[in-house]
């Protein structure tokens, strides 16, 4: 399948400029759980309780047995800061890409990951990979930034190939595309990563259907456990059981297994004007 080409017919320099300012005025009205876009301005991201917390007494971060020490514990915070800082240009793009797609933007109010969360994927990959700089893992994350797009099922195979095919049109490169509707097991979604043309942040797109997002929501403790280094094998395996049955319940939507991601390419010349912040 290749959605490029619908997308590109479809958008045009007039709907652009009417779709941003939708998208702009409307704060987290196409929130699934209809969480508030923030304080501040409608692209504004919602602070994280995580952000509050303070460092240890040395400057590093704690938790779960996991461990950063000072300078690789600023170094996340450095990233975390640019992340913010890309967010606010992306989050217009993104709602007006739901607009156009008919799609619901779901989770908006978490579209940043927490500070505790990275840093416990981070401080987990360094005990995974011992010698890895703390940069090498800063460098595999791709969800600093994400988002949620969800339709119906019998629309979601048209609705993710418009959706791809804006992103791309846009100029922001597919760095990332896993599709998992047609396993035989577990997870069921697609996934994507993209990285923005101007900013060069990697940020991450799910495509879902209302079941398979209610699968990853009740499935989620369950991975967060399974996934913990001190989880022993036989309990993993169970925990890991136990997603593969509620995964299994989720329609298929038709020809979501052989929806692809948009070749890397040059962009078409079809711009997306970025607010100025204040």
């Amino acid at each position: 399948m290749n959605p490029h080409p619908t997308a590109r017919r479809t958008v045009t320099r007039a709907a652009l400029t009417a779709a941003l300012a939708t998208a702009l005025g409307m704060g987290a009205t196409h929130s699934a759980t209809a969480a508030p876009a923030g304080p501040g301005s409608a692209s504004a991201p919602a602070v994280s309780a995580g952000r509050a917390r303070a460092a240890d007494p040395d400057g590093g971060w704690t938790r779960d047995g996991l461990h950063l020490d000072a300078a690789d514990n600023k170094k996340v915070d450095a990233f975390l800061d640019r992340a913010r800082r890309a967010e606010r240009s992306l989050s217009p793009q993104l709602r007006t890409v739901a607009l156009f797609s008919h799609a619901t933007v779901v989770g908006f109010d978490q579209r940043l990951k927490s500070p505790d969360s990275l840093k416990r994927k981070v401080a987990t990959a360094l005990r995974q990979a011992p010698g890895q700089r703390v940069e090498s893992s800063l460098a595999q994350i791709n969800d600093a930034v994400r988002y949620t797009l969800q339709w119906p099922t019998g629309q979601y195979t048209h609705g993710v190939g418009v959706a791809a095919g804006l992103l791309s049109s846009w100029g922001n490169d597919s760095t990332r595309w896993s599709n998992t509707w047609g396993r035989a097991k577990g997870y069921r979604a697609v996934n994507s990563a993209w990285r923005a043309p101007r900013s060069g942040q990697v940020f991450e797109v799910q495509f879902h259907t209302p079941q398979s997002k209610t699968a990853q929501v009740q499935t989620h403790k369950l991975y967060e456990e399974q996934r913990l280094p001190g989880t022993p094998p036989e309990k993993a395996r169970a925990l890991q059981a136990q997603q593969d049955a509620i995964f299994a319940a989720v329609p298929v939507p038709a020809g979501a297994e052989r929806l692809t991601g948009p070749a890397r390419r040059a962009p078409v010349p079809v711009p997306f004007p970025v607010p100025v912040s204040s």
